[in-house]
């Protein structure tokens, strides 16, 4: 049996301004790193000992990983970042006051780009450039995107990074963001494109799943103090 702990960075500027993210590269806000230091002695708790760490590109995401990492004495392990983790591209929405889209664009439309499953934001004109992105394909870098296709993306790095661990009976530690990990736990568990609406990940929160040696989730939960 192998575990897989996924954690949602703690508070970044983003959340506390209430900005659309995406892949703007923001930091965490004081707050966020208790948060981090929190879910880390809530992960200390439990004594699991991973054999890898997985988190984006993404600055809030990769130091949430460092301080838990430090909180649970096991900063040594290998740690893989991959843009296949980052957050949901918001396109041209980024940086813009999430109240201030409802009313520009209409409450129940934004409600479509946040929440529905295919729902596509407006897209950037360019795709980004920024110098970690330099060994993806600029097609491959989206201008914006829907939870389906951010979906789609995380898809080869679960199979291909994350799942032979796990099947080796190594316990993993995915640090991340809120819709890269709803589209995770959609795979995961299974969820209905619908249903998936209803599911949430709160800054600073960890959940846990067990798995048998077929990858059929044995346990899960939210971890508590």
């Amino acid at each position: 049996m192998a575990n897989l702990v996924i954690v949602r960075h703690g508070e970044s500027l983003a959340n506390q301004l209430n900005t659309y993210t995406g892949w703007s590269d923001v930091p965490l806000t004081a707050a966020g790193r208790k948060q981090a230091q929190h879910v880390g002695r809530q992960i200390q708790a439990t004594g699991i000992q991973f054999s890898h760490v997985h988190t984006s590109l993404l600055k809030r995401a990769i130091l949430t990983s460092y301080i838990i990492l430090d909180e649970i004495d096991q900063l040594a392990i290998p740690m893989t970042k991959s843009w296949r983790l980052n957050e949901r591209h918001y396109g041209a929405l980024r940086g813009l006051n999430k109240e201030k889209t409802r009313a520009i664009f209409g409450a129940h439309q934004v409600a479509r780009w946040r929440r529905s499953y295919t729902a596509v934001p407006p897209l950037l004109t360019t795709f980004s450039q920024a110098r970690r992105y330099r060994l993806v394909p600029p097609m491959s870098r989206p201008r914006g995107e829907s939870l389906a296709q951010a979906t789609q993306r995380l898809l080869p790095y679960w199979q291909d990074q994350v799942v032979p661990g796990l099947l080796a009976g190594q316990d993993q530690l995915i640090v991340a963001h809120g819709s890269t990990l709803r589209a995770l736990i959609k795979v995961i568990e299974q969820i209905s494109d619908r249903d998936i609406d209803g599911v949430e990940v709160e800054n600073g929160e960890a959940l846990y799943y067990r798995f048998d040696a077929q990858m059929v989730v044995i346990e899960k939960g939210r971890l508590a103090d």
